[in-house]
């Protein structure tokens, strides 16, 4: 993301403070960015990638994960791969019509990964609208290993804003934002 675009998002984020608005008027800010940013990248909402996971009558999707391993080790949704944000796409060895659902924090890193994976000719990929923030956000399972907890890295001070007081992950190397 762009230095400009991470000092607006936090301007906006630190006036709002940790309000009930800041939820709103950041997730607002948030998914406009995306869209905005990757208008071919097609959304997957918590609810339906729930759904699609729980229907054992369809193949799951690779869940990527695309945050540093920092934020991966915390906590991530179950079965999930982590790839780097800035991996290239040909990190991943899957054929081309494999249906892929990428998430990150909010969801933008995630929309890059999922516009490079489309710019790569892979057909049947979806960004995780809101990403693991929603999904915790919403009491859906968030996993460490095989294990379920839940917290979840909040990125740093700023974006962890988005993310619901109980599930932020507490430690000095959370805290300092990678």
């Amino acid at each position: 993301m762009k230095s400009r675009t991470k000092t607006a998002f936090a301007l906006v984020l630190a006036l709002c403070g940790g309000a009930l608005s800041a939820h709103a008027i950041g997730w607002a800010l948030v998914n406009a960015k995306v869209r905005t940013d990757f208008p071919d990248v097609k959304r997957i909402t918590t609810a339906e990638l729930a759904s699609w996971l729980d229907d054992q009558a369809r193949p799951a999707p690779l869940l990527l994960d695309v945050r540093t391993c920092a934020e991966y080790d915390v906590s991530h949704l179950r079965n999930a791969q982590h790839v780097e944000p800035d991996a290239p796409a040909s990190e991943i060895a899957q054929p081309k019509n494999r249906a892929i659902v990428t998430y990150c924090s909010v969801g933008y890193r995630s929309g890059a990964f999922a516009d490079k994976l489309l710019a790569a000719g892979y057909t049947n990929v979806v960004n995780l609208e809101g990403s693991i923030f929603r999904w915790a956000n919403e009491a859906r399972p968030i996993y460490h290993r095989n294990e379920r907890v839940e917290q979840v890295h909040p990125f740093n001070r700023t974006w962890g804003l988005l993310l619901k007081r109980q599930y932020r992950a507490r430690s000095a190397s959370v805290g300092a934002g990678h």
